[in-house]
């Protein structure tokens, strides 16, 4: 990083025709510094990546610990960050007779049963809304809540539980689920300037006039560039691909969702594919970040007792009834193939993380990023030894590169005590721990 004497407001925006485009992070936005002064502290990130319906622990749980742990098939996609990766395994989240779908996307965040009603609803805070009350102090959006499936199913919900449950991993309080967003054209919009309507025909005329977000200010990036050094204009031309390629594809998905598809009623702003859909939704995770617009993600790769169908990959069955395997080889080959397609996508997203300069690292160096399931084994829909893995840096706040097991009864909230303490927010408890995890981190 170059210290200069001028430096950029850490809010300048580009304007241009009534929108408003957030910059990332320049190296021209540090205060000017002596050539003795220490860099800037990084910033910490908190992203959660869930998964429905349990997973196939025996292609998940790797059966050596410590450093020399192996590669299983599902984490195979994962693998070029083994470095990075904090593979835990043995912690439980608590038990509950009814609503077991209910309860596993509800306890990942929260570590509570929900209460079994259909409208007035109770749980607990969730740790992403902890960390956001936090850090969201210093940004634009507290949090963002995402997810491929929408949350309007009716009819395949636990019995006498909301189907909110199954839709969200996030809670403001012990009373509000936060629903998750699914339409990356609202995403995008939220991120990037409103047009003052969720009318349809609103923003399908803005689409129609061919003007892009970052057509509207060609004038100010040209005048920005003369004002900062090599390093900034390399970083911004990047940062300005990344939107236009991701505006690129949310115009031509609403193009393609026009058309006439009388056997797929496809919302617009959606792409037609689970994959391109998912990979849109992480790029748009990364510009969140990339901008600090947000430094708090969670991202449904699925909701529990989704029914989606994975034709794509070999697997036309549905998800919810096939995870069911009754350790038959044919079914349980299906569901090792659904949870191995949902950590390429992963992958995909670490990738990028990866590849996006923060500071002196990635953003992925700067961010605590958990991935995994509400229930392991999910033909017995257990709440025992959830398959959990922590990457990134956790801004220095995390070693990786290691398995770690866990004895027979730990909380799952002793991870979350444990994370929260990593983000900065010291707590002596949360839901039922009983202490923070021992060798989580050697930093």
């Amino acid at each position: 990083m170059i210290i200069t004497k001028k430096t950029l407001s850490r809010r300048t925006m580009l304007r241009g025709l009534g929108a408003s485009l957030a910059l990332p992070i320049l190296d021209s936005m540090v205060p000017a510094l002596s050539s003795h002064a220490l860099t800037t502290q990084p910033t910490k990130r908190l992203g959660v990546v869930y998964v429905p319906n349990g997973m196939a622990m025996k292609a998940w749980t790797p059966e050596t610990t410590g450093t020399d742990f192996e590669i299983t098939r599902i984490l195979k996609p994962m693998e070029a960050y083994r470095d990075r990766m904090l593979l835990i395994s043995g912690l439980n989240g608590p038990q509950s007779n009814a609503g077991v779908h209910a309860s596993a996307s509800t306890r990942f965040l929260t570590g509570a049963i929900p209460k079994r009603v259909e409208s007035d609803l109770q749980a607990s805070t969730s740790i992403d809304q902890i960390v956001a009350r936090q850090l969201g102090q210093q940004t634009q959006l507290a949090s963002l809540e995402l997810a491929l499936d929408e949350n309007d199913v009716f009819g395949s919900c636990d019995i006498g539980f909301s189907c909110m449950y199954t839709s969200t991993i996030s809670w403001r309080d012990e009373f509000t689920p936060l629903p998750m967003e699914t339409n990356p054209r609202l995403v995008f919009e939220r991120l990037f300037g409103d047009i003052g309507t969720t009318d349809p025909k609103v923003r399908l005329q803005r689409i129609q006039k061919d003007q892009s977000l970052l057509d509207s200010v060609t004038q100010r990036v040209a005048e920005l560039n003369r004002e900062v050094g090599a390093g900034d204009r390399a970083k911004l031309e990047q940062y300005l691909d990344a939107v236009r390629d991701v505006e690129r594809r949310i115009q031509m998905a609403e193009a393609q969702s026009s058309r006439e598809l009388p056997e797929v009623n496809q919302p617009s702003g959606i792409p037609d594919t689970y994959e391109e859909h998912a990979k849109l939704m992480f790029d748009l995770q990364v510009l969140a970040y990339q901008t600090d617009l947000t430094r708090v993600i969670t991202f449904m790769l699925g909701r529990e007792l989704s029914g989606r169908t994975f034709a794509e990959i070999g697997v036309p069955d549905s998800h919810h009834p096939t995870s069911h395997h009754r350790d038959d080889p044919v079914l349980y080959e299906k569901v090792t193939k659904i949870n191995e397609f949902h950590t390429s996508l992963f992958a995909y997203y670490l990738d990028k993380l990866d590849a996006t300069n923060d500071g002196e690292g990635s953003l992925l160096d700067n961010t605590l990023l958990l991935y995994g399931a509400g229930m392991s084994d999910s033909n017995q829909h257990s709440n025992a030894a959830l398959p959990l893995v922590l990457f990134g840096g956790g801004a220095g706040s995390m070693k990786g590169g290691r398995h770690l097991h866990y004895q027979e009864g730990t909380p799952i909230s002793n991870l979350h005590l444990t994370m929260l303490d990593k983000m900065g927010m010291s707590l002596e408890q949360f839901a039922d721990s009983t202490g923070s995890l021992d060798l989580l981190s050697d930093v």
